[in-house]
């Protein structure tokens, strides 16, 4: 079932390249394995997914201690500092950087292990409360030059949230927005690669407005039972 739903997958991410011209290696997709068990991993991993994407630490932990493929896990929630000992070794890259203490405190971490973390700074687009994530093209400028000067940070770009909703107008408002910051950011001298937008039910308009990285989880795995553990 995955193997097929990936192909859709791919399929879609092709045509939605065509409509912005756009090469198609320029997006990546993060298969967001949250909550499926090793077994549905693998069965994604056979088919050609090698990205993945986590948003609870000690998840993310448990499945790396147990998996034995050669996968490139994400860390795409919120991300407490407190819980960050738990995702600084699995993860490749950490979505979800919003505060100068959180990039302390993953700098020290990262540090701890000699490695130098990749990370994106989760910017709030849409203005909802309930979203985590910097607002102004201030304050990431601001996080961007604090973590210059910690050895063990490399910024690669930006992450956002969109609303659930089937509002184009506001879905690709959300998503140019966080290209322009990118823009922005990168006219100041910024080397910033990455645009971490779009999920299963936007993630169309997300890489016709620039995404690199498309966090898909639902179309790939179906849909999530939240009482079944991992």
């Amino acid at each position: 079932m995955i193997a097929d739903n990936y192909k859709i997958v791919l399929e879609k991410v092709s045509d939605s390249c065509s409509k912005a011209d756009r090469n198609v290696s320029e997006v990546s997709i993060i298969a967001v394995s949250k909550t499926n068990p090793l077994s549905a991993i693998r069965e994604a991993y056979n088919a050609g997914l090698i990205n993945f994407g986590e948003n609870k630490a000690q998840e993310l932990r448990d499945k790396n201690a147990e998996c034995d493929l050669n996968v490139n896990w994400h860390f795409i929630g919120h991300l407490q500092t407190n819980k960050v000992k738990y995702v600084i070794e699995p993860a490749v890259l950490i979505h979800s950087v919003d505060s100068e203490k959180l990039a302390e405190e993953i700098n020290k971490r990262a540090g701890n292990l000699n490695k130098v973390q990749r990370f994106l700074i989760e910017v709030n687009t849409s203005g909802e409360d309930a979203k985590f994530g910097l607002e102004s093209e201030d304050d990431i400028l601001r996080l961007l030059e604090y973590c210059g000067d910690l050895p063990n940070l490399e910024p690669a770009g930006l992450m956002t949230m969109a609303p659930y909703t089937d509002n184009e107008f506001v879905l690709r408002s959300c998503f140019s927005k966080l290209r322009e910051f990118k823009d922005k950011l990168i006219s100041r001298g910024h080397k910033l690669e990455e645009l971490s937008m779009g999920m299963t039910n936007d993630f169309d308009y997300a890489i016709q407005e620039g995404a690199t990285l498309v966090r898909i989880g639902t179309a790939l795995f179906g849909q999530r039972n939240y009482a079944v553990k991992p």
